[in-house]
């Protein structure tokens, strides 16, 4: 079995730093929605809650998401309306806040242990936030829930 997913992610933070959700829309390429996840993360930074938005996807894909050895090639996109996640995720961009760092190294630790998994492809692209709706609504309706 061939599995392609596409992972849409995002961070949201009201009045940066203040209250802040995150939002994954997981797909299959044939289009079935796979998940839906809206997550409050307190108060917070835009920055750190693409990260934590981003950690969130792939902790799912790791554990809840069972990759197993019936499937022959899985092909994961993931898509993020953050230039910098993605530019620091590929390398293109060093990781200087002291805030960011424990982030971009938890990040990293995941996708080495999902690069271990056999046949897997993984990619990282930015997408222009008209592209990222889904996930958008869903770190909104995080936000929303959870106000005090």
């Amino acid at each position: 079995m061939n599995l392609n997913l596409d992972i849409y992610t995002d961070g949201a933070s009201r009045k940066n730093p203040g209250q802040a959700g995150a939002g994954i829309f997981i797909k299959h390429l044939n289009g079935e929605i796979i998940a839906e996840i809206a997550r409050y993360l307190g108060i917070t930074t835009n920055n750190e809650a693409e990260y934590m938005a981003f950690i969130i996807a792939l902790e799912y894909l790791l554990n809840e998401f069972k990759i197993d050895d019936d499937v022959n090639l899985i092909k994961i996109n993931f898509y993020s309306d953050s230039q910098l996640l993605i530019r620091q995720i590929n390398g293109q961009y060093s990781v200087k806040s002291p805030n960011i760092l424990p982030l971009h190294k938890k990040a990293s630790e995941l996708i080495n242990k999902l690069n271990k998994k056999n046949s897997i492809s993984v990619n990282f692209s930015y997408i222009p936030r008209e592209h990222n709706k889904q996930a958008d609504r869903l770190a909104n309706i995080a936000i929303d829930n959870n106000i005090p």
